[in-house]
């Protein structure tokens, strides 16, 4: 799970960014408060990246969610991606965990003496 959720966290880094350029030109917003609010937001990511297998850690992903499509209301195209980036979170956790289970179910087989 950890190997799927940090690529899409890698892939929101970088949209954060780029929507922290397109808010510069497009907001009336200064560009302070727009790179405290988007550096905030790419640290979260790449923090987020080691925090994975640490309670809390999905949960914090989702939040990052819910701040990604909300900030379509500084930049409109942030809600289209907001939601994208948002089903593949959901995608990473979900697939993320059956992989894991297959794998634990893998090694679990190859430990096991053979019974046949």
């Amino acid at each position: 799970m950890r190997t799927l959720c940090a690529s899409t966290l890698i892939g929101e880094f970088f949209v954060i960014g780029f929507a922290g350029l397109v808010a510069m030109q497009t907001s009336d917003l200064s560009a302070a408060a727009v790179w405290s609010v988007c550096g905030a937001a790419m640290a979260l990511c790449v923090l987020l990246c080691g925090a994975l297998s640490r309670r809390g850690g999905v949960p914090l992903g989702w939040a990052l969610q819910l701040g990604l499509i909300a900030s379509g209301l500084v930049v409109p195209a942030m809600y289209f991606l907001g939601v994208c980036f948002a089903g593949l979170w959901w995608a990473s956790v979900h697939f993320g965990r059956k992989v894991d289970a297959a794998k634990a179910e893998r090694a679990r087989l190859e430990t096991e003496p053979d019974t046949a």
